[in-house]
């Protein structure tokens, strides 16, 4: 990844050269500015001055440029709209043609314009962060703050982009006009709008699109999967994504996760019951559910190197080794194995092909539509969590073919064999592997300099100037720390192993990672013992522990739609975080066993709270968290992605054997016993949250 000052030097537009940010500049100024202050020869209320004027005076040039070039591209509009006026009278095809190309030439002139605001914005976003990182000041919500509120303020011009907004509906209407509908009345602003085929509309409407970039569902959905990217993608990058995107094949990929949550959750409302079948205790449902984690753990790696060489293969294998695993832990009660149970769930574990999964959505699907495949991915994994328990519930039944049993024990793992099967079949016949001479020739040969320029402008515009949090991290302030100018190329590289990325974590991040950790552990707790705890308390039947934890599943969606449309419009994203900490804790306080006789009501409004205020923190964490890692840890084997599916499943490895040998205890000590290490490890990540942010702010 090449640091941003040396991407806004190259990819300037060269006619424009004198009207960018200097960013050169101002990174010196910051430098200068901690010299000083260091030394005692300058006050910090002074540089607080200075740098608001240098700030102010960028940002009018910027703006009074931006202006200007509105006015050129209103003038070339009008002048197209007293054209379309007169053809209105004596349309002619040829002239009708020729007019369109018009409004085609100012199309991509708007882009330019588009992609200089973008290129802006993303500067002042940048040097903003580096003065907060550099002298632990929030100065960034102060700036931000009292000139985007001014009646007269000029950076609602850079991140609003009202007056743009009117050049793009006027050539999108005109274009939509003079298509060829003959007989149509209706326009681009009446329901249901016409789709627009232009291309340079298309264009023109997701860089509008990706450069407002306000949080919505989507975006927060898309986030919750942490599939990371680069901030600015290379030019080729959309053509490239265009040759390897095919639409089945991100099916595939959603489907296998949808099918690997539904087998990772079906097992827990009968685990219980049938290790007591097996002669074990029914605690040992918690070695049971977690045997898959732990093999997990290891799969994770393996299968993240394995894409970078192929992603075909890797499902292949993920699916023939699901496809025995659940086969074994069927048959584990015929043959009547705990051993041959436990080495099942083992098998399914080392199936986790989630890795594939995020991987194929970061490098194959097309960037404009790499955020509805991150929600699908989401919300895929949300559907199986909770179809799983619900299968298990419908499973109810008994018979025996030759010396096969089928009932509520075994019929999950018939039915998963069969499911993976079947899924196996689709995979071979419908699978298309993504080239990868397209990746290592990523030099598009254009016709001529017009096409090259036209497809730079092309690119994704993807971050808004108002940031609220912190951001991903710059390659280029680690070469600051050595006082060097520039990033070495050995910065930019991605991660070789666990360890080296563990370094690449800064004390924020790893405060993330420990709160993912958190609501990880403290989740699997609550779904994982339900069954055994529901038993013994209340007397619950497979059914009804299956209908439980479905309806916990099925908050997963309206959580995230809340959350992700309006909680998070209203709030700062480390506000909610630490919230709903501390609504996790409340639930987990709420679910001791501390008033004779234990009720159902407080069993399930503690699970409730707890679950849904987990849910709500996992989201809001992993937006965070695919922000402040750092870019190094977007591309690779040990990317931003393995790092926190590695803290989620160690930390259930270690809720579900938390959850066995609390077992030899009794079941009685059972829930309390389980819930103190999880209130204990919620507190600490609450103290770690607000001394973080604390120091950072």
């Amino acid at each position: 990844m090449v640091a941003f000052g040396k991407k806004l030097k190259a990819r300037q537009i060269q006619e424009w050269q004198g009207y960018y940010i200097n960013y050169k500049l101002m990174k010196k100024k910051v430098k200068q500015y901690a010299h000083q202050i260091e030394v005692g020869t300058l006050e910090r209320r002074h540089v607080l001055k200075d740098f608001s004027r240098m700030l102010d005076n960028q940002i009018e040039k910027i703006v009074l440029f931006l202006l200007e070039q509105q006015g050129l591209l209103a003038s070339k509009l009008e002048k197209l709209r007293e054209q379309h006026d007169a053809l209105e009278q004596q349309p002619e095809i040829s002239q009708i043609t020729e007019l369109r190309e018009g409004y085609r030439v100012v199309g991509y002139d708007l882009l330019k314009l588009l992609y200089f605001v973008e290129m802006n914005a993303i500067g002042l976003r940048k040097i903003l962060k580096k003065f907060d990182k550099r002298f632990r000041y929030r100065f960034t919500d102060y700036y931000v703050k009292s000139r985007a509120n001014h009646p007269y303020s000029q950076l609602q011009q850079v991140f609003k982009h009202v007056g743009l907004g009117a050049v793009v509906g006027a050539v999108s209407r005109n274009l939509h006009e003079l298509q060829d509908c003959q007989g149509s009345y209706l326009s681009i602003y009446d329901p249901p709008a016409l789709p627009l085929q232009d291309p340079v509309v298309d264009s023109i409407k997701a860089a509008v699109d990706r450069l407002t970039h306000s949080t919505n569902f989507l975006n927060f959905m898309a986030q919750h999967a942490l599939i990371m990217q680069e901030e600015l993608p290379a030019p080729a990058e959309e053509q490239i994504d265009e040759e390897r995107y095919h639409y089945v094949s991100l099916l595939l990929n959603l489907a296998n996760t949808f099918l690997y949550m539904v087998n990772t959750y079906i097992i827990v409302p009968t685990a219980d019951n049938y290790s007591m079948s097996l002669g074990a205790a029914a605690t040992v449902c918690g070695i049971v559910i977690g045997a898959m984690a732990v093999a997990q753990v290891f799969s994770s790696v393996y299968f993240s190197a394995w894409s970078n060489r192929s992603y075909f293969r890797p499902l292949v294998f993920s699916s023939i080794v699901l496809f025995v695993g659940n086969a074994m832990y069927a048959l584990a009660y015929d043959l009547n194995s705990l051993t041959m149970l436990l080495l099942g769930r083992l098998f399914c574990g080392f199936g986790s092909a989630r890795a594939v999964n995020r991987r194929y959505i970061s490098d194959c699907v097309p960037l404009k539509i790499r955020m509805q495949a991150s929600a699908g991915f989401v919300s895929a994994s949300a559907l199986g969590m909770a179809c799983g328990p619900a299968l298990a519930g419908i499973l109810q039944i008994n018979f025996k073919i030759y010396k096969l049993t089928f009932n509520a024990m075994t019929l999950p793992g018939w039915v998963m064999a069969v499911a993976w099967l079947v899924y196996l079949i689709w995979l071979w016949f419908s699978f298309k592997e993504p080239s990868r001479d397209v990746e290592e020739n990523n030099s598009p040969h254009a016709s001529d300099s017009e096409t090259a320029e036209k497809n730079t402008l092309e690119k994704g515009l993807k971050q808004p100037l108002l940031i609220t949090s912190e951001e991903q991290q710059e390659d280029d302030e680690d070469a600051e720390a050595d006082g060097s100018e520039e990033v070495s190329q050995e910065s930019r590289r991605p991660a070789t192993s666990i360890a080296s990325a563990y370094r690449l974590l800064t004390p924020s991040v790893k405060v993330q990672l420990l709160i993912y950790f958190m609501l990880k552990y403290a989740m699997e707790i609550l779904l994982s013992e339900s069954s055994v705890v529901t038993t013994y308390y209340f007397s619950w039947s497979t059914s009804t522990v299956a209908v439980f934890l479905a309806c916990l599943g099925l908050t997963v969606l309206p959580v995230n739609i809340v959350v992700g449309s309006y909680i998070s419009n209203m709030f700062e994203d480390r506000q909610i975080l630490l919230a709903s900490e501390i609504m996790v804790c409340v639930g987990i306080l709420l679910s001791f066993h501390v008033i004779i006789p234990y009720s159902v009501p407080q069993y399930v409004c503690s699970g409730l709270i707890m679950f849904v205020s987990a849910e709500v923190l996992e989201g809001v964490n992993l937006s965070l968290l695919s922000r402040v890692m750092s870019s190094r840890l977007s591309r690779g084997t040990y990317n931003g992605g393995l790092l926190s599916t590695e803290a989620g499943t160690i930390a259930r490895v270690i809720a579900d054997a938390t959850i066995t040998m609390a077992g030899f205890l009794g079941q009685s000590q059972l829930l309390n016993i389980t819930l103190l290490p999880s209130l204990l490890i919620c507190v600490i990540s609450i103290a770690a949250t607000c001394f973080t942010y604390n120091s950072l702010y």
